[in-house]
């Protein structure tokens, strides 16, 4: 039905909004979609670690983001249909609306290919200036160095909160209504990573260096401190590196 009502419409915004509102209503195993008008931010932190430096303006274009990270009933549809194995499970036992982890950078990749392919659209990892500007809330940011508040508890699972990752969508939203971009897992982004990039990052749809040897993850997770949850943390690791925090959440758009 998504994929019918795509080809009949023929303005790009529209067609967005409708596939935004089919996620929920045509296709409950796929990730639910918010829109994320765009806009421009600062990027960054004067005060974060070195390669959260210098905070510079950023311009995004507007992009659909998953409500929520990837669950692992959603990773179970596409297991089932690819015939690809599941994952490692955690020891802490895990269940369908969990967020799905033992995930690296090129499985959830691959799970945003066979999604674009089962819906006709461009599914994929948000980028590292996508990620940050939603989890400050967009253009409805109120400023908080967590996503959705001051205070990490309220938003998100941290280190000594949990034994283990938690049910999605269990603590507040942040301002766009997107759950979890603070704690509960990592989150990939598609960016290659560069402790320099900042100095030399374009200023409309950053999209990080052109390779490099790790890609970035954001947002910490349910065993991370504070500090490392803060939305400008960056996290660079091998694109093959998986373990029982790492997981993703999906963007919609070119």
């Amino acid at each position: 039905m998504v994929r019918s009502i795509q080809r009949r419409i023929k303005t790009p915004g529209l067609a967005l909004s409708l596939l935004l509102v089919c996620s929920t209503l045509c296709a409950q195993d796929y990730p639910e979609m918010i829109a994320v008008q765009g806009g421009s931010f600062i990027m960054g932190d004067e005060s974060g670690d070195q390669d959260e430096k210098p905070a510079h303006q950023v311009v995004v274009k507007t992009y659909g983001l998953a409500k929520t990270e990837t669950t692992v009933g959603q990773w179970l549809i596409f297991c089932q249909n690819t015939r690809r194995p599941m994952p490692e499970a955690p020891w802490f036992g895990q269940k369908s609306e969990h967020p799905v982890v033992n995930i690296s950078w090129d499985d959830a990749v691959a799970y945003c290919s066979w999604l674009s392919g089962k819906t006709g659209k461009h599914y994929r990892l948000p980028t590292e200036a996508e990620w940050e500007f939603a989890a400050h809330g967009g253009v409805k940011s109120k400023g908080y160095p967590y996503s959705g508040g001051e205070s990490a508890d309220s938003l998100g699972w941290l280190s000594g909160k949990t034994s283990g990752t938690m049910p999605v969508a269990q603590k507040l939203p942040n301002e766009l209504g997107l759950y979890d971009m603070t704690g509960n897992v990592w989150e990939w982004c598609s960016d290659w990573y560069d402790e320099a990039y900042y100095a030399i990052s374009a200023k409309e749809n950053p999209k990080g260096p052109a390779n490099g040897m790790y890609c970035t993850l954001r947002g910490g997770a349910w065993d991370i401190g504070l500090r490392n949850c803060r939305i400008t943390y960056r996290n660079p690791l091998s694109p093959s590196s998986r373990n029982h925090n790492k997981g993703f959440r999906v963007a919609f758009g070119e």
